[in-house]
């Protein structure tokens, strides 16, 4: 079985369903599980937490409870998930976390490989682009919680972790499986640590997936988990196995709404190609800094509208006004506040008879899941590239849409609420 940990909670569906397309069984929980589950059969699961911005000692406990786990339920090789765009603190958590993990399960030598290209994410000589801008000149460079201002991920790893740290080049990747894994064996003769992979398509992400399938430890993006589960689908003849079978039905037919708190640059244009067509409400922390306040506020607004359409509450700001937002609130403090009151506002929206959600926004999506006390769930089908349903257990089921606040195409939230649209597009 394979083991994942996601330090966020689209990022665990985003790597989910990077299994799910290989041929693997996978099922994602959101949060360190506890004791046995009753699960279904699997091949992969992914433990999804919300480590990403907390602090680093805290991270690295939650990481490694996951990953103790996940060994003890039959994973026999542990792949640490992060962000395709390597975003996290000056201090970590990226390089904290991995050390800790290498620590538990001996490993030698750790695949770094952020690469997601149909993310639009490649990384080559050692630098990281998101589409045709480097990373460090990208919206990402703004990013309220972790700007990223360093496209090198060589040396962004290396000022989070005393190890050793050095590059496998694309002149070797594109070389294939064999030469990759010569490099790396070199490499832990040396006493290299870390290998942070170039990786510029899903094929040399497939090749990497291959030169690492023996490996105790990989860590990396999406792309290099749909590398991974390639290999592990040929190797280890899993081939036609049927994913899981989703409960899909329940999509198109129920009250829905959508939540959004992220404020990337995707998910700013989403959020104004929902508003020209359907109700909307803006969560306003420098009004009102109280979280209940705030969620009471939306609730009463949501019972006064009419019960037609899908509605959208957003906190989402564009940058001038989130730096305002921010000076005037403190930034972690600002993010607490509305992170809570969408967690209020899920919860009460479910309360009202609400069974499908869609969240945008990785934070948004960690308070709006354990808000609502959901700890796992079957992966279904995908309204875009790595962002799928989510089917909860329980004994009211949930279909949950966890967008990160950069994916998906400009009339996601709309298509995900209005299923005609859905058919239209895929028709």
């Amino acid at each position: 079985m394979l083991g994942a940990i996601a330090d966020d909670y689209t990022g665990g569906t985003d790597v989910a369903v990077a299994f799910r397309r290989a041929g693997l069984r996978a099922i994602v929980l959101f949060g360190v599980p506890e004791g046995s589950l009753n699960l279904p059969p699997h091949d992969a699961i992914v433990v999804a937490l919300k480590t990403r911005t907390i602090d680093v000692d805290e991270a690295v406990r939650q990481s490694l409870e996951a990953a103790e786990w996940l060994r003890a339920h039959g994973a026999d090789q542990l792949f640490f998930k992060y962000c395709s765009t390597f975003d996290s603190k000056a201090e970590g958590n990226i390089g904290p976390v991995a050390d800790a993990l290498a620590d538990l399960i001996g490993s030698p030598l750790a695949a770094v490989a952020p690469s997601s290209p149909e993310h639009h994410r490649t990384q080559y000589m050692g630098h990281l682009f998101v589409a045709q801008q480097l990373l460090s000149d990208s919206p990402m460079r703004h990013h309220p919680l972790t700007p990223m201002t360093d496209s090198r991920i060589v040396r962004v790893l290396e000022s989070q972790t005393e190890r050793p740290v050095s590059l496998v080049a694309h002149q070797t990747v594109r070389q294939g499986r064999e030469a990759i894994r010569l490099a790396l064996d070199a490499l832990v003769d040396d006493g290299i640590r870390y290998a942070v992979i170039d990786a510029v398509s899903d094929e040399d992400l497939v090749e990497i997936g291959y030169a690492t399938a023996g490996d105790v430890l990989v860590t990396g993006a999406a792309g290099l988990a749909g590398g991974i589960g390639a290999a592990r689908v040929a190797l280890r003849d899993l081939d036609g196995v049927s994913p899981i079978a989703q409960p899909t039905d329940t999509v198109g037919n129920v009250p829905a709404a959508v939540l959004a708190g992220s404020c990337s640059a995707r998910t700013l244009e989403q959020v104004a190609v929902m508003r020209r067509h359907h109700d909307n409400y803006r969560l306003n922390a420098v009004e009102d800094p109280d979280p209940q306040r705030l969620a009471d506020a939306a609730l009463a607004w949501y019972d006064s509208r009419p019960r037609d359409g899908a509605p959208l509450i957003y906190s989402s700001l564009p940058p001038a006004d989130l730096r305002e937002t921010q000076r005037i609130l403190g930034t972690e403090r600002s993010a607490h506040i509305l992170e809570t009151a969408m967690g209020l506002i899920a919860r009460g929206l479910v309360e009202r008879g609400v069974r499908r959600l869609v969240v945008a926004g990785g934070e948004t999506s960690g308070a709006v899941v354990s808000a609502l006390h959901v700890d796992g769930g079957l992966i279904g089908d995908e309204v875009a590239p790595g962002v799928p349903w989510i089917y909860s257990t329980g004994d009211e089921p949930l279909a949950l849409l966890l967008k990160s606040g950069n994916f998906g195409s400009t009339d996601l939230l709309e298509r995900a609420v209005e299923p005609h649209l859905a058919e239209a597009a895929s028709a």
